[in-house]
């Protein structure tokens, strides 16, 4: 089963590549562009076919290894 993991910066935490990504647009002339988060994703394919338990072992992979809970957030869906 191939799922796909999104890990992205918690609210509030100062995201400096989000930044520099838009002044870089800025400076291409997108001047709209007010805001950037950047973020991470991750497909991973697993040799299991039962759904639930894929994604509760992507969770545990998300919480040991993938994301830094403590400052990014993640979640997971079906790819």
């Amino acid at each position: 089963m191939k799922l796909r993991v999104y890990v992205t910066l918690k609210p509030g935490v100062l995201d400096p590549q989000g930044e520099a990504i838009r002044h870089a647009l800025g400076a291409l002339g997108f001047d709209a562009v007010t805001g950037v988060r950047q973020g991470k994703m991750i497909e991973l394919d697993l040799a299991e076919d039962d759904a639930t338990r894929a994604e509760d072992m992507a969770r545990q992979m998300c919480e040991k290894l993938l994301a830094n809970t403590v400052i990014e957030s993640y979640r997971v869906e079906p790819a």
